[in-house]
């Protein structure tokens, strides 16, 4: 034996014959040097987002997803699928973290060679045959199981409907249904085929590339023309019928609602192609290939933007309680998320305020101008809560972590009407006109695309003709809300 201690203990008898004693040293040194070059444990990674920072992982970027899911409808048993992943190396990788949990994987291949695979955290992680140099094309293929029976604590992921399932992955649970980058810093293009039981309908996000029969099931595909961030991944399976019209410029409107009910949603449904047109009058082109809205049979308590098929709960529209000018406005809310969350995607989770700010914002202007609920006075009321909504949430640049447990906590009030509260300041110091050529002017530059909070601080200072890093500090970092511009007896609860 070799004694890796320093201190001066009595010599072995063995280790007193010299030739045995080189030889043990020889194999001590060439297994320390094993030791050393063997690789660390595979750990979780992440990118350092500021509220979740674990979540993405570094070292490649995403072209394309290409996912297969078999549904055998049954809503409790998980789905067989298949994602395959191409993607490219942005520095040397021995070993490539996705995220993925929840689903067992049966195999994983990277560059069409055999990988080992293993978990650590929320993470699975691939070690590939042949190392992967910088620059280098990633092509990666998982097969694995999707579990729709969410464990327990968490939250999205598959939402199980009352006939099938749709997806709700905001802000970070896709990776609850497939392996991926799973922050929105890393967008990309999605290919889904969905095969499930004959008598129900899958639609996903995009447009149909094709549907095959083969005995009693039917294998539906999707393909998205644009980049999408992997928390608007949006895949239905359900008894479900699907409605087409025509929206402005000849848009496809395709919808999705359950076939019991189209009947008694129709009145809601017709409505669409106007509410495009209105937004297309405040901030240019509708983004995407398709629009339309998928109506779950479930109860969820919130609607989600899934990118060209927004979800929402059915009771939204049922419940006579709701008036109509309030479902409407909700409406327009998920579609002005189709500029705004979508088709420009925050870089971090910290810029969610430009998201639900701005999906408030056009919410409140539909209703101001097409049912007479004051914007202004929607705004005041805002101001008068903003104080609160900072110092339970944080400043809306600034948002407080989640809440241990509950990730789906940073969606506060301060992030919705706190933000929207936002620009209204903004639009009261640099007139309408400004404003409005701003906002144009932001979902051109940054289509398709990330931006940030420093980024629009940039545009709104061009568009003004003046630097506005001293307004927007206050309103965007400030633990108190500052006096609105023109409103000077606002009293903000200070």
């Amino acid at each position: 034996m070799l004694l890796t201690s320093r201190t001066a203990a009595p010599r072995p008898k063995a280790l007193r014959t010299p030739r045995i004693a080189a030889a043990l040293l020889a194999a001590t040194a060439s297994a320390a040097l094993v030791a050393a070059s063997a690789p660390a444990p595979a750990t979780s990674l992440g990118i350092g987002d500021p509220l979740f920072p674990h979540l993405g992982n570094p070292g490649y970027d995403v072209a394309s997803y290409d996912i297969a899911f078999t549904y055998r409808g049954d809503n409790r048993k998980p789905l067989d699928a298949v994602t395959r992943i191409d993607a490219h190396a942005t520095e040397a990788l021995d070993r490539v973290n996705l995220d993925f949990t929840h689903g067992t994987v049966r195999s994983a291949e990277v560059n069409g060679a055999p990988a080992d695979f293993e978990s650590s955290g929320e993470d699975l992680v691939l070690t590939p045959a042949t190392p992967v140099g910088p620059g280098e094309r990633l092509e990666i293929t998982v097969r694995h199981t999707s579990d729709p029976v969410a464990p327990k604590g968490a939250e999205g992921g598959w939402l199980r409907t009352g006939d099938g399932l749709a997806m709700a992955n905001q802000a970070d649970a896709a990776h609850r249904v497939f392996p991926c980058n799973d922050h929105p810093a890393d967008k990309a293009e999605f290919t889904f085929r969905i095969t499930a039981p004959k008598g129900l309908t899958a639609v996903a996000n995009g447009l149909p590339v094709g549907t095959t029969r083969h005995g009693a099931t039917t294998t539906w595909a999707y393909r998205t023309h644009h980049p999408m961030a992997t928390e608007l991944a949006q895949v239905s399976i359900g008894r479900s019928s699907v409605l087409h019209r025509k929206g402005p410029h000849g848009l496809p409107v395709r919808d999705v609602v359950p076939t019991k009910d189209r009947k008694v949603l129709e009145r809601w449904l017709k409505k669409t192609p106007g509410q495009i047109t209105w937004m297309e009058r405040k901030v240019g082109r509708y983004p995407f290939e398709v629009y339309g809205v998928l109506i779950a049979h479930a109860q969820t308590g919130f609607e989600l933007e899934t990118q060209t098929l927004s979800l929402f709960e059915r009771e939204l529209f049922t419940r006579p309680e709701y008036p109509e000018w309030y479902v409407d406005s909700i409406m327009v809310h998920e579609l002005a998320h189709q500029w705004f969350g979508d088709s420009v995607s925050p870089r971090s989770w910290s810029d969610l305020w430009l998201n639900e700010g701005h999906a408030t914002w056009y919410e409140a202007l539909f209703a101001d101008e097409r049912s007479q609920h004051s914007l202004t006075q929607r705004m005041r009321n805002a101001y008068q809560q903003s104080d609160d909504w900072r110092a339970a949430g944080g400043p809306p640049a600034r948002p407080k972590p989640p809440a241990p447990g509950q990730k789906i906590s940073i969606f506060r009030p301060v992030v919705y009407d706190g933000s929207a509260l936002v620009l209204y300041a903004l639009r009261q110091e640099i007139g309408r006109p400004a404003f409005e050529r701003l906002e144009r002017d932001w979902v051109r530059t940054h289509h398709d695309g990330n931006a940030e909070t420093a980024d629009f601080v940039r545009a709104a200072s061009e568009a003004a003709g003046r630097d506005l890093g001293g307004f927007f500090e206050g309103w965007l970092y400030g633990e108190k809300t500052p006096p609105m511009p023109g409103h000077p007896d606002w009293n903000s609860g200070k």
